[in-house]
């Protein structure tokens, strides 16, 4: 798995997400389940990953739609 980027901001996350699977890339979001841990506080980010093997093509898509700076990770 490659991370991509790490946020608390759902809006963020749904909005990478969606660019992803427009261009037919799979991805999980990582941490979902914290909510439980934390309290529902939102102090703990959530990780956006995808295969290993669509690392590039994700970050260049997230970077050609503005999202390069909250990338994370080797590929940043």
């Amino acid at each position: 798995m490659d991370e991509l980027l790490r946020t608390n901001d759902p809006a963020l996350m749904a909005f990478a997400t969606a660019l992803l699977r427009a261009e037919g890339i799979d991805c999980f979001e990582l941490d979902v389940h914290t909510s439980v841990l934390e309290g529902s506080l939102g102090i703990l980010p959530r990780r956006l990953a995808v295969a290993r093997r669509d690392g590039f093509r994700a970050r260049a898509i997230l970077r050609e739609n503005g999202l390069g700076d909250e990338l994370t990770g080797a590929g940043a």
